[in-house]
């Protein structure tokens, strides 16, 4: 699985970085022209794609705050670095999470907060996914008011493979995206879907060749850049009331996987993916 090349515009014409970015440590920040603000995933030491550990989790929560509120940023570009957009969360976090209620606790704040934060955003937001997209990762790349994916990435929502529900932003975008029956199918098995299939049944806005990626999101993010700023944000925040009126089906995807962290599965799951293997469960539910 290659990498995907930054393009000439990714390094050059850089404004300087508003100090209100200049502490992010998981997140690398780059202000281009135009009032692009390119966040990267970063990659951790001996890393090849990126994860989400506490920090970073934290991180991804508060930049749409601070996109929202800084007057630099017209638009927001979200990406991955090496082999892929992200790989979902930390082992090390899932397993806090199973044993710690208060981690459990921070951690379904954070989640709450990572979903609403994207919504309110004013500003509008692009990603860029290539290679697998799963976790937190995949919360912002779905949730971006324009999504464009390689045709070979990986997009997956693994929770039930981990053993909790599905909670994250799944049950409040898929179904809108791309209906109740391809929602169900892909995040009741975890079955991951390809850029190209993610297109054409509607789940990301575009997919192209890996080589087009970034040079199609800068473009993206360009045009929009260079819009009017009232209209856009305003159209935004319109179709984003869809979103908003399925808030409570949220709330509650959310609250039952963090239900799901007390229980036994997750313990299972969250050992078959430190040992790399498919998990076993109990076929008896504890209710």
């Amino acid at each position: 699985m290659s990498t995907v090349a930054e393009p000439q515009a990714f390094s050059s014409a850089l404004l300087p970085l508003p100090e209100r970015f200049q502490n992010y440590q998981r997140l690398e920040l780059k202000l281009l022209a135009d009032g692009i603000l390119d966040i990267k995933f970063g990659l951790r030491p001996g890393q090849s794609l990126p994860t989400a550990d506490a920090l970073t989790h934290s991180e991804m929560t508060r930049i749409w705050r601070d996109v929202n509120d800084e007057e630099a940023v017209r638009v927001a570009l979200i990406r991955g670095s090496g082999k892929g957009f992200s790989a979902g969360g930390d082992v090390g976090l899932v397993e806090d999470m199973a044993r710690d209620v208060a981690a459990r606790t921070r951690v379904w704040r954070e989640a709450r907060d990572l979903v609403y934060n994207i919504i309110n955003c004013d500003k509008p937001i692009v990603s860029a996914m290539h290679g697998p997209a799963a976790g937190a990762g995949l919360v912002c790349g779905l949730l971006a008011d324009i999504s464009i994916a390689t045709k070979k990435s990986k997009l997956v929502d693994a929770h039930t493979r981990l053993g909790v529900a599905a909670g994250d932003h799944a049950a409040i975008i898929w179904p809108l995206l791309c209906g109740m029956a391809k929602s169900k199918y892909y995040l009741m098995l975890c079955e991951p879907v390809s850029g190209e299939e993610a297109e054409r049944i509607g789940l990301v806005s575009l997919a192209v060749e890996d080589e087009e990626l970034l040079p199609k999101a800068h473009e993206v993010a360009l045009k929009l850049s260079r819009g009017s700023q009232s209209a856009i944000r305003f159209t935004k925040y319109a179709l984003n009331n869809w979103l908003r009126m399925a808030g409570p089906t949220f709330d509650t995807s959310l609250a039952l996987e963090m239900m799901g962290f007390g229980g036994a599965d997750v313990h299972e799951g969250a050992k078959a993916l430190r040992e790399k293997r498919p998990p076993s469960f109990d076929p008896t539910p504890p209710f």
